[in-house]
């Protein structure tokens, strides 16, 4: 299927020829090439091949073509995988010599995917493609964390109900999380510095995503009208659906997944599938909402929708941790 979905965006509509990467490699690198600043220690493990990069990008986009994504979107993937194919150099030795600005610099690479490519470069998942593929990307960004395993990610989540890394910080610093077993001081220690960047390493998606965290940003108007947009096209079994890794004894694809815009922004929207919506019956309420990419793309959110169980709000759709404004907005649509 991948080869065929690759023919239709890339062979049919690109220019792929050995010329195509000839020249815009020439053009786009004279400048970079000038500049040795050192990214050295910046990166965790093997380095990545230009190979394995390309087949992450590629998957993402036969991912996105056949869950119903934007056309220009994906065919914006597939010149990626072109580009990093056509390449002479490793990618990781290009930003390793040059800095992220040399990856800004490669021809037809958007900005959301020069961060994926910082985030693979420098051991870290990616997590648009991990929820693609049915992982969950919450506990996978955890679990690039050092000293926190994909086990030890998912306790995290479930018992401490902690959504992002800058929330991870937060506990680690206010006693929540040396309470968990199995978290001594030397374990908490680490984790504390590496949430820090003060180790070895700084963390790939704490500097990636939680530094520009825009979830506040974004009007509760439009995260409602993505959770309502969802939930018509589940009721009306129009959506693509993925096969969780967790929480799916069966190994059946049940799990719907919407790929929508609201202007330039990027979003997916699917149930809930942690432990915890299972154990309360909520994995058919509970909708994540991700800003995939944004004009910049280190600007990321997450949002969760709930069906309100409490108050005056009792029964309506509310984002967590953003009552107060659902309550005002519900307020205006009297």
């Amino acid at each position: 299927m991948i080869k065929q979905l690759e023919f239709d965006y890339v062979s049919a509509d690109l220019p792929n020829t050995p010329d195509f990467c000839r020249v815009n490699m020439a053009t786009g690198f004279d400048s970079v090439r000038q500049r040795q600043t050192s990214n050295n220690g910046d990166r965790k493990g093997a380095a990545p091949s230009n190979d394995d990069l390309a087949e992450a990008i590629k998957e993402v986009a036969a991912f996105l073509q056949v869950q119903g994504a934007n056309r220009s979107r994906v065919e914006a993937y597939y010149r990626a995988v072109n580009v990093v194919q056509c390449l002479d150099q490793p990618v990781w030795q290009i930003y390793e010599l040059n800095g992220i600005a040399a990856l800004e610099e490669l021809p037809a690479i958007g900005n959301s995917i020069v961060r994926a490519l910082q985030q693979m470069i420098r051991g870290g998942k990616w997590p648009l493609l991990e929820r693609l593929r049915g992982n969950d990307a919450l506990e996978s960004a955890f679990a690039s964390v050092p000293n926190i395993g994909s086990a030890f990610a998912r306790r995290i989540h479930d018992e401490l109900q902690i959504e992002t890394l800058a929330e991870l910080q937060t506990a680690a610093w206010d006693g929540r999380l040396e309470r968990l077993s199995g978290v001594g001081q030397k374990r908490l220690q680490a984790i504390r510095e590496a949430l820090a960047g003060r180790g070895r390493f700084p963390d790939p998606l704490t500097c990636l995503e939680d530094d520009r965290d825009v979830t506040p940003q974004i009007r509760v108007a439009e995260i409602l009208d993505i959770d309502d947009q969802y939930r018509f096209e589940v009721r009306n079994k129009t959506l693509p659906k993925v096969t969780p890794q967790r929480n799916n004894p069966a190994h059946e694809a049940w799990l719907p997944i919407l790929h929508t815009q609201r202007g330039g922004r990027h979003y997916s929207a699917l149930y809930s599938n942690t432990a915890h919506a299972h154990e309360f019956g909520m994995n058919k309420d509970w909708v994540v909402i991700y800003l995939e990419d944004h004009h910049h793309a280190n600007q990321h959110g997450r949002w969760t929708v709930i069906t309100s169980q409490f108050g005056k709000l009792r029964g309506k759709r509310i984002v967590r941790g953003r009552e107060s404004a659902c309550a005002e907005y519900y307020r205006q649509r009297v």
